[in-house]
């Protein structure tokens, strides 16, 4: 391959080989270069034969979206103005309210109770576009929640010096500058627009195929709920927000209290585990090879706020078992319908979804901003030591419940309309497929008549 000269000629007084650090690569050669630039994209012509046209490359920034046919972009930082997201994508004719998303956004707010952080925000929404008479209209649905208890003095000394384990480092290493106050778009309140785009898929997925999403706090440090104490086909929304931690039996919901209260009075703080469960998932959504359904949900989960790890069904713990012990057997079920007797590939085979309740479990490291001397580095190079203020949660996991019920949401529907797009159009094959259409009985594992 060959690259033409006069293609490159125009490019060449704004990208140089070697960047202002001494790296090679692509680099602007001057901060001012920057201004220069009349879009948000850096387009460069590259020319293989002198006989073909130019092609154009395009770097483009990107971390702000997710979904690719129900498309949701977030957007704020947790001392600007408001934080929110735009939904790209969304079906016409839902019923959609203020409420609908107030539901969900009140479940993740600050200052809940002890166990969480004392910021207060009310976190009231507004939807400025895509609605009319209470109907959503297919077009961008903008949704809208402002900052009022930002407190930017609690971050003087993180100005200048990094918090150990935090994004403050990264910022600057990445884009050579950051928000200092609030952490700005590595706050946790940047989870707001997924949250409230989540409730717009949930209401969807229900009123769609009867799925139903819930999450619960499922350990917390060394306090672990044992396998088998919850039921995973019978567990209610109100069990799980019976209590603060939102961990649906109240025997180990007290222990895991205990265990935050005990550190958050040190000014530490511990981690745990949020399990998740979505039931009446329809089978075939997820796309072979690089789109299955479990590769999705675990970039979905990974991309939120403190996460460590995923698990899929049996996890890590399928691997101490032999194939005959780990296998989900299948057998026929009073209404004719193909089902597994377990269920440790999380209703998941192959990437796609198989008409059992999808489970998984995701961990969350202890928060890294803590009220305890830790040895760090200035912006300068310079060791020192650092007590962070400002207000955090001493554990992330039980306002992570919602959060981590928003991304399965938004995976699924994103999942089903790719599903639709490609296998819908035409009829299935009834001796093999199902007809995925909306159910009034709550139930998608009965097949439908064709």
């Amino acid at each position: 391959m060959a690259a033409s000269s006069s293609s490159l000629a125009s490019s060449k007084s704004l990208l140089g080989g070697r960047r202002s650090d001494g790296v090679s690569g692509l680099g602007f050669r001057r901060p001012s270069d920057l201004r220069r630039l009349s879009s948000s994209a850096i387009q460069i012509s590259i020319r293989r034969w002198a006989s073909l046209p130019a092609r154009r490359l395009e770097v483009r920034a990107g971390g702000d979206k997710f979904g690719k046919h129900f498309e949701v972009a977030t957007y704020g930082e947790s001392h600007g103005g408001g934080v929110g997201c735009v939904i790209s994508g969304c079906p016409p004719r839902i019923p959609l309210s203020e409420e609908d998303l107030q539901f969900e956004l009140d479940r993740r707010r600050p200052g809940q109770s002890r166990i969480t952080t004392p910021r207060k925000e009310t976190d009231t929404c507004r939807i400025l576009s895509g609605i009319y008479e209470g109907m959503t209209t297919g077009t961008s649905i903008c949704v809208f929640v402002p900052n009022t208890d930002q407190r930017g003095h609690d971050y003087s000394e993180m100005s200048l010096a990094y918090r150990p384990s935090h994004a403050d480092a990264t910022y600057d290493f990445k884009y050579g500058l950051r928000a200092v106050q609030g952490g700005g778009r590595s706050s946790a309140r940047e989870t707001i627009g997924r949250v409230a785009a989540g409730a717009v898929a949930k209401k969807i997925l229900k009123m769609y195929m009867g799925t139903e999403i819930l999450a619960y706090v499922s350990q917390v440090q060394k306090v672990v709920l044992p396998e088998g104490v919850v039921d995973n086909e019978t567990v209610t929304l109100d069990q799980i927000e019976s209590n603060i931690v939102r961990c649906p039996d109240p025997e180990y919901a007290q222990k895991m209290i205990e265990a935050i209260d005990a550190v958050r009075v040190k000014g530490d703080s511990v981690g745990g585990v949020v399990t998740c469960i979505a039931r009446n998932v329809p089978r075939g959504l997820g796309c072979p090879v690089f789109d299955k359904l479990e590769a999705d949900l675990a970039k979905a989960m990974l991309s939120l706020p403190a996460t460590k790890g995923f698990e899929i069904g049996s996890g890590f713990a399928g691997t101490f078992l032999t194939g005959s012990e780990h296998n989900d057997e299948f057998y026929m079920d009073e209404h004719g319908n193909m089902r597994t007797r377990t269920n440790r590939s999380g209703g998941i085979q192959g990437g796609i979804s198989n008409g059992e309740t999808v489970s998984m479990r995701i961990a969350f490291k202890p928060t890294s901003t803590i009220g305890k001397k830790q040895k760090t580095v200035t912006r300068d190079r310079q060791e020192t030591d650092l007590i962070a203020r400002g207000r955090h949660d001493p554990c992330v996991v039980p306002r992570a419940v919602p959060m981590v019920e928003a991304m399965v949401a938004l995976v699924l529907l994103d999942q089903l309309m790719s599903q639709t797009a490609q296998c819908g159009l035409f009829p299935v094959n009834p001796a093999l497929q199902q007809q995925i259409a909306p159910d009034p009985n709550g139930t998608v594992l009965t097949p439908k008549p064709v």
